[in-house]
């Protein structure tokens, strides 16, 4: 079959869409059209095969085979003829993504993007892959060789395709419905599924399993976690040091500005994918931040603020919300942006400067990546000391901000200004937790300003958005309640507990599994696709279905409502069987379950926000009172406390004094006045 070679117009139809992503893709001579009716309606029409590509705007791999294929004018010629094609950007449509990224690991065994998946008219799945090469090389097809078998098995031989297409339905369908595992919550259970973990983790760069290797940010928080509840686990507590430190000083952590990229193509955490993603700053900045609190290091400190602000510098957007992602790529190709040379270094920088950053970023003439250096923590600044005398600290410091000066005038990564619900969720919990434990007001202040803006410019119709103009999905609300409870957490100022409760119900009557346990990640009013998904792994993300329950587990906490908690255990029992076997894509479950299986406490302080006497029984439930603690704040004096926070209900002050009130699941123990009292019940 020979492609006739079309040019079309300048612009296809993915010039007025709202993705960057897809905007992206506006100008190829590929016939685009956006996800919806319009485009399997054309394929119906034509009797033709649907070509799905989904992507992102930060993927390399998916700008690579942009170049080589969707630009290219016969390959687009040859797509145009024999397929309808669609274009997802799988940050605004994940629902989409789900659902054909488990045809694509069921047809071909593995994952990715960009994807490739081939479609019937109907939208069921019968060939998919991920990157595929303009021309044949290491086992892969050309693109355009795989597009000519693909139409002609479809045209030639529609039994194989529809029987190839019936049992990757079904097995969707199959999947989209599992069993409760009826395992009991228990600490053993916590305990079974943390020798998993270290059967993987690296112990001499930390993390888990080879290259490449992801930031387990989500494993980081469970062992966090599990070190300040257990401190005699020093299992826990190391892997988590390790690791976090490891990162710190690795390329993967952009050195000069701050953040961290996606991943590292190695595993040593030195050679990154450029890319850098809202999810993974707010996740690690977070873990950083907990772990200072857990250790009290100061390079834990150091690196969650310099990833924070990074957030503020270069990814807040108009109103206060931050940008979904930057580019790997940019004028000069993969991390141009971010590496340098030692004659780059000598015509910024004074001699002792230049001394001082090549020891200490380890920038070298063959350098680390395509002949240049990604900086990196070669040497420590003590041992940096000793080589070249004196204080290095200053010298650092001055080189580093010459070095961002300067990478500042370079062409940059192009950045993602898209707003994602989901993940600015978690950007409020990292600056609110943030806030509270290194005592930044600064954090606070971005953290309400983020929140508001989602409050106010994301709800439509009393719908909470993902994108502008796409409807939020489980993980949305799920992220969000949490980062609202973290806010609350550390301002008790009630607002955000309000809205917390409001969007968790609108959570459940979203979605919440009418046929079963647990959530559904599309909502009932989104669209019908070929299966209905569920989000139950962590990925770089929350598992939609974890972080529902863990949100609902401590609203019950706050709230008193039994429903919650009855909802939150059902949902994890979804994932009770996995877990153990699987413990790293499980760092959300294990948090909450570990919150179920072990005691549970809320306190209630009531006093004089400016009463050291308040403060002084904040700060012993805050210390002394463990991971998972519930608690709450309110001054008497405010007639309308209780009703904004029910875990302040009939709670007064005892003698005039501030007090405290310490309770298991609303069974209350009799209020305290003293830190020496309260620190007796929570010990």
């Amino acid at each position: 079959m020979r492609a006739r070679v079309v040019r079309l117009s300048p612009m296809n139809r993915l010039a007025d869409e709202a993705s960057l992503y897809l905007r992206q893709h506006a100008e190829n001579p590929v016939d685009w059209y956006p996800w919806g009716d319009e485009a399997f309606a054309r394929a119906r029409d034509l009797k033709r095969p649907v070509l799905l590509s989904i992507g992102y705007s930060a993927c390399h791999w998916c700008h690579v085979m942009a170049h080589e294929s969707f630009e290219d004018e016969t390959t687009a010629a040859l797509m145009n003829e024999l397929f309808v094609c669609v274009k997802v950007d799988r940050e605004e449509r994940p629902d989409v993504d789900a659902l054909y990224m488990q045809a694509t690991l069921a047809l071909s065994g593995s994952g990715g993007w960009p994807m490739t998946v081939f479609l019937t008219p109907d939208a069921r799945p019968f060939f998919a892959g991920t990157y595929f090469p303009p021309t044949a090389r290491q086992g892969m097809p050309s693109f355009s060789d795989l597009c000519r078998s693909i139409a002609e098995a479809y045209e030639s031989r529609p039994e194989d395709v529809e029987s190839q297409a019936a049992e990757v339905t079904s097995r969707l369908t199959h999947a989209a419905a599992p069993t409760g595992s009826g395992r009991a919550f228990t600490p053993s259970l916590v305990d079974d599924a943390l020798v998993g973990l270290a059967r993987t983790f690296d112990p001499r760069m930390g993390g888990f399993g080879g290259a490449p290797k992801f930031p387990p940010s989500l494993a980081l928080e469970f062992l966090v976690r599990r070190a300040q509840r257990r401190p005699d686990d020093v299992n826990a507590r190391e892997m988590a040091e390790l690791t976090l430190r490891r990162m710190a000083d690795g390329g993967i952590c952009d050195q000069i500005g701050g953040g961290f990229h996606r991943y590292s193509v190695d595993a040593v955490w030195l050679v990154p994918h450029f890319e850098k993603m809202l999810y993974d700053n707010a996740l690690l900045a977070r873990a950083y931040t907990l772990a200072f609190e857990l250790t009290g290091d100061a390079q834990m400190q150091r690196v969650a603020e310099s990833t924070l602000d990074y957030l503020l510098r270069e990814m807040r957007v108009e109103g206060g919300a931050f940008a979904a992602a930057q580019d790997a790529d940019s004028e000069g190709g993969e991390g141009a942006f971010f590496v340098w040379t030692p004659e780059q270094l000598d015509q910024l920088l004074t001699p002792d400067e230049v001394r001082a950053a090549t020891l200490h970023y380890g920038v070298t003439e063959q350098g680390n990546f395509e002949g240049a250096t990604i900086p990196y923590l070669a040497l420590p600044l003590d041992a940096v000391a000793k080589q070249i005398g004196g204080d290095p600290v200053a010298l650092i410091e001055s080189a580093r901000a010459k070095l961002y000066a300067a990478r500042s005038a370079r062409p940059a990564p192009a950045r993602d200004d898209k707003v994602i619900t989901a993940w600015n969720g978690l950007a409020i919990a990292a600056f609110a937790d943030a806030g509270r434990i290194l005592g930044r007001d600064d954090y606070l202040a971005a953290a309400r300003s983020a929140a508001r803006f989602l409050l106010t410019q994301m709800i439509t119709d009393g719908r909470l958005r993902r994108t502008g103009r796409h409807l939020g999905q489980l993980d949305d609300h799920a992220d969000l309640c949490h980062g609202l409870l973290q806010l609350y957490d550390a301002t008790f100022e009630p607002e955000w507990l309000a809205a917390s409760r409001n969007i968790a119900a609108k959570m459940i009557e979203l979605f919440a599994d009418p046929e079963g346990s647990g959530f559904l990640y599309a909502g009932n009013d989104s669209e019908v696709l070929l299966a209905p998904t569920r989000d139950l792994e962590d990925h770089p993300t929350p598992a939609g279905n974890s972080q529902a329950a863990w949100v609902l587990l401590r609203l019950a906490s706050l709230t008193g409502d039994t429903d919650f908690e009855a909802r939150a255990i059902a949902a994890l029992d979804l994932v009770g069987g996995d877990l153990v076997r699987f413990p790293h894509a499980f760092g959300t479950a294990l948090v909450a379950i570990d919150h179920v299986a072990h005691d549970r406490r809320e306190v209630a302080v009531v006093g004089p926000r400016d009463d050291p006497r308040t403060i002084a029984l904040l700060d012993t439930a805050r210390c002394d009172g463990g991971p998972g603690t519930a608690l709450a704040w309110g001054d008497p004096a405010d007639p309308t406390f209780a009703d904004q926070v029910p875990l302040l209900a009939d709670r007064a002050l005892v003698a005039g004094e501030p007090s405290a009130y310490v309770c298991r699941q609303f069974s209350c123990q009799a209020p305290v006045t003293t830190p020496e009292a309260l620190r007796a019940f929570l010990t």
